[in-house]
């Protein structure tokens, strides 16, 4: 091969790599990757509510005094427990139910002695009994 022959075989090899790779297409743009959406952690599950300790006052007021005449229903007392007894007084509200306990109380069904006849009860071991009954009672 020639000199001249050389240089126009390097040209047209020249040309044809400089040409590899484009195209007489027009460039179309590509899309940008989606950006991933942000990783969220599920909401942590509602805390459980704590469980409700045992009213051990009221129970054992309950025990000591209440019983006597709650657990047989003496004199119209609505036995812990007996719904359908206790949702009429319930819906009187703790603070009826708590000065009938505390004051005393005679109505249609019966009676109450205050403080259920043991006056060295303190108003908060009333109350505790009253919770611990009408609690059964729900």
């Amino acid at each position: 091969m020639n000199h001249t022959s050389l240089t126009m075989a390097l040209a047209a090899a020249t040309l044809v790599l400089a040409a590899c790779g484009k195209s007489d297409a027009p460039a179309t743009a590509t899309a940008p990757e989606p950006t991933p959406a942000p990783v969220t952690e599920a909401p942590a599950p509602a805390p459980e509510p704590a469980p409700t300790a045992e009213n051990t006052v009221g129970k054992r007021v309950y025990g000591m005094t209440c019983a006597m005449c709650h657990a047989a229903g003496v004199a119209g007392a609505p036995k812990p427990g007996d719904k359908a007894d206790w949702a009429p007084r319930i819906a009187q509200g703790k603070d009826t139910l708590y000065k009938h306990a505390l004051e005393g109380f005679t109505g249609s069904k019966g009676l109450m002695p205050a403080r259920g006849g043991a006056t060295t009860l303190s108003d908060d071991d009333v109350k505790a009994a009253v919770d611990y009954m009408a609690d059964q009672s729900i």
